[in-house]
């Protein structure tokens, strides 16, 4: 189905108000767009005290002192901590590798790296009183690039290496590395009738989320705190804080604040333990609320990359083998790395089918900033190089680009590069043949001999720079994979406990899970697994806490997958302790009980949701069901530390993207004029949220392959532009026209058929436009985000 906007068959539903297969709307998009929607930095209590980090202001250095003193003197101030005032003996933390400390100690490792904390009356107290401690830095060599990290004799970032990824690293800065070996590279490159190899690089993108992170810690009587947070994942969060704060994990109690954006950026801790370690202090809630500045330092950012490819084809267009080396800047803590890598590697031969591949993808520690999660998640960096050699192969053998990649397209039962099947549709040759048939946009004015152009719509006309000279077309064409949910043995699962009770006469669902909303709308997907597996219209969500099981990360495509699955499965649970009930009440003598209990019993709620609904309260009275379950996907293996071989990813999906764009070659500015997407989603489950994934995962990656980059000081490790005046993120005018096509091929793996869908765009945009631009100038253009300077040569 082709779409603008929403598919209408995509709408009717299933047969419940509200269920599964409408168009619901969010119960806080109105608040959200009119300004009243209360978020994490809005948070207030009535005595509480601010708190600011300071930040080191060099990359890599020994901490000879740190005098507090005058700031400890500043009237307001009513706390100043450093490392040497931590309460407990566990000082370190991490998602995978617990290596990054609470405060520096000894050294800083990047700059920007936490080293002390102020609370005081008001934030600007707080700030001024940091400013005030003195710090002696004795500079040490900087790391910040393969060459300076693993040449001989160089500077360690870790002194001493303590996780079982140490063991099978070539040096103690790298910090992963995973081979992926299948076939025989080298004898299959004597088939290729020719053979291309490519050097790529990739920037450092922010997650540029517009929400600050922010939250309110309040000391609690018990000598426990209670926290209020935007977060990502407020387990792990509690897994990591109440080690370094000295409590038992039932004193930490943690409920989810309003997230503006996340994007992988609050996947780590951030200033979750510094509000805490203040307010503990003090006895008194205290606040932290970053500003854009501290914001660039307070999250990871996504991997920068080199990359390496070879690829080989025979004459009629069939890839004979495929090598390449990735590698990864992880910065100078690990967060989530390791993960990175194990995608990065797994699925950098892209939706291709393959046999013979020799792959290595590493990540290293350097003095950059800290690297973690962010959309898409080491695939985004693969999709970048190996859909800009799928061009080059093409143009080699003089093949149309997109047919080169339909005769080469993974379908349902591909053997990929680690030796897993792909077992559900895999449909790459039919997005790419809907994406390529969609009509092109017309051509603008100023193309057009005699007619006046309308400058506001030349790349780079509402700055009136150009009149349409030297202005030139270009369409290119890409397609990515990208793996769903947790992978390589992770034990990825979900919690939700599920409530149904009678209240003034109405049966009313009331769902409890720990999923951190960040904008992906899982508020409203839940309610529509609530009504269409009970039967009733009326679902409240409850606030997102610790008080109910993980719900594991709003990351990674899962939330929908894993967590709704709970929700679902706790549902189905709940409808058979109805029937417990009503078989009690009324045996089987009670003709309307009669059918409600079959259509239950068949889980066929919605096709008559009024009888159900009437049964329900007549069953339930004064009586509730709560059910709590954990839902857990099928399995995962690690994968081998030297083959890469292993059932590693549970879900893929796919999206492929066409890119039209207008470049003024002469003062090399960039228009995209139109992103045409086709994604296959599995299942619908509300088509609004789906085509808001697309439009912002689309967006996000047409960003880093024209405006998005962190630009880290090579010499100094230094960021140059922590701020959205020298780090550009794409605006309403930047983005296009993005016409969708919805592909509903179910797996019959995941609840309802789903396919994971927010990460999937993010991967193909980008080389999507890259191959435009390269379409419109003839340039090489080997990396992101391609600059004016580029464009123009200058």
């Amino acid at each position: 189905m082709a779409t603008t906007g929403i598919p209408t068959s995509l709408t009717q539903g299933s047969g419940t108000r509200g269920g599964i297969g409408e168009s619901t709307l969010r119960p806080d998009g109105t608040l959200k767009v009119t300004g009243e929607f209360a978020y994490a930095s809005d948070l207030w209590h009535e005595d509480m005290l601010w708190g600011h980090t300071l930040r080191s202001t060099v990359a890599h250095a020994e901490i000879r002192s740190i005098d507090t003193a005058e700031a400890l003197a500043t009237p307001g101030v009513y706390a100043v901590l450093t490392y040497e005032d931590l309460p407990a003996a566990v000082t370190h933390y991490g998602l995978e590798i617990k290596d990054t400390p609470v405060l520096a100690h000894g050294k800083v490792r990047h700059h920007g790296e936490p080293v002390a904390l102020v609370a005081a009356d008001h934030p600007e107290t707080a700030r001024r009183a940091a400013a005030k401690i003195r710090i002696d830095y004795a500079d040490l060599p900087v790391v910040t690039d393969e060459a300076s990290a693993t040449a001989p004799g160089a500077p360690l970032v870790h002194e001493h290496r303590t996780d079982h990824y140490a063991g099978h690293v070539p040096h103690p800065n790298v910090l992963h590395r995973q081979p992926v070996i299948r076939g025989d590279a080298a004898r299959a490159a004597e088939r290729a009738d020719v053979i291309i190899t490519g050097d790529y690089v990739f920037g450092m993108q922010d997650q540029a989320f517009l929400g600050p992170e922010s939250g309110l810690a309040v000391p609690a009587e018990d000598g426990g705190v209670d926290l209020y947070v935007a977060t990502q994942w407020l387990h792990a969060d509690l897994a990591q804080m109440a080690p370094v704060l000295g409590l038992p994990e039932e004193k930490v109690r943690m409920t989810l604040s309003g997230v503006g954006g996340a994007f992988g950026g609050r996947e780590d801790i951030s200033m979750q333990i510094h509000a805490c370690l203040l307010a503990l202090r003090t006895g008194r809630p205290v606040k932290i609320v970053y500003n854009r500045f501290e914001s660039f330092f307070g999250h990871v950012h996504r991997h920068p990359a080199r990359l390496h490819y070879e690829h080989g084809a025979t004459r009629d267009g069939k890839l004979t083998h495929m090598k390449c080396r990735i590698v990864l800047d992880g910065g100078a803590y690990a967060s989530s790395s390791p993960a990175v890598v194990g995608n990065a590697a797994s699925l950098s031969a892209g939706p291709y089918a393959v046999e013979d591949v020799d792959i290595e993808a590493l990540a290293l520690y350097t003095n950059n900033p800290p690297c973690g999660a962010m959309r898409g998640f080491g695939a985004v960096q693969a999709c970048f190089a190996y859909e800009a050699q799928m061009d080059k192969v093409a143009a080699a053998l003089g093949m149309d680009p997109v047919e080169f990649r339909r005769i080469n397209a993974m379908e349902q039962g591909t053997l990929l590069p680690t030796g897993q099947r792909v077992d559900s549709p895999a449909p790459v040759a039919e997005l790419l043949r809907r994406v390529k048939a969609r009509p092109l946009p017309p051509e603008r004015q100023w193309l057009v001999a005699g007619e006046e152009a309308d400058v506001r719509a030349l790349p780079g006309g509402l700055s009136n720079t150009t009149h349409g000279e030297g202005v030139v077309r270009g369409v290119g064409y890409a397609v990515g994979i990208k793996n769903v949910g947790f992978s390589e043995g992770f034990d990825d699962y979900s919690t939700a406990r599920v409530r149904l009770e009678v209240v003034g006469g109405v049966a009313v669902a009331v769902v409890h899970t720990a999923m951190a909303e960040v904008g992906q709308g899982g508020v409203t997907v839940h309610a529509q697994i609530a009504r269409t597996e009970l039967g009733v219209t009326q679902v409240t969500i409850v606030p997102a806490d610790t008080r109910v099981g993980s719900a594991g990360s709003t990351s990674a495509s899962r939330q929908t997958y894993v967590t709704g699955g709970a929700v679902k499965n706790s549902c189905e649970h709940v409808r058979e302790r109805v029937l417990e009930i009503g078989r009690r009440k009324f045996g089987t003598y009670h003709p309307a009980w009669a059918t409600a209990e079959l259509l239950l019993e068949d889980g066929k709620v919605v096709t008559d949701g009024g009888e159900v609904l009437a049964a329900l309260v007549d069953v339930l009275e004064d009586e509730a069901v709560e059910v709590e379950r954990e839902w857990r996907h099928r399995p995962t293996e690690a994968f081998d530390l030297r083959t890469g071989q292993g059932n590693g990813h549970v879900q893929y999906s796919f999206a492929a993207h066409r890119a039209v764009v207008e470049v003024d070659t002469e003062l090399g500015l960039v228009k995209v004029v139109e992103l045409a997407v086709a994604q296959d989603v599995g299942k619908a489950l509300n088509p609004l949220s789906v085509l808001g994934q697309i439009h912002g995962g689309s967006t996000q990656g047409l960003g880093v392959a024209v405006m998005e980059e962190i630009i880290v000081d090579p010499v100094t490790a230094k960021v140059r532009n922590p701020s959205f005046t020298d780090y550009l993120i794409p605006t309403i005018l930047d983005t296009p026209t993005m016409p969708v096509d919805i592909l509903e091929l179910a797996d019959d793996h995941a609840p309802y058929g789903l396919r994971g869908v927010g990460e999937a765009p993010t991967l193909s945009s980008t080389p999507a436009v890259l191959a435009a631009i390269r379409a419109a100038t003839g340039l090489e253009l080997n990396r992101t985000p391609v600059r004016p300077e580029h464009l123009t040569g200058t």
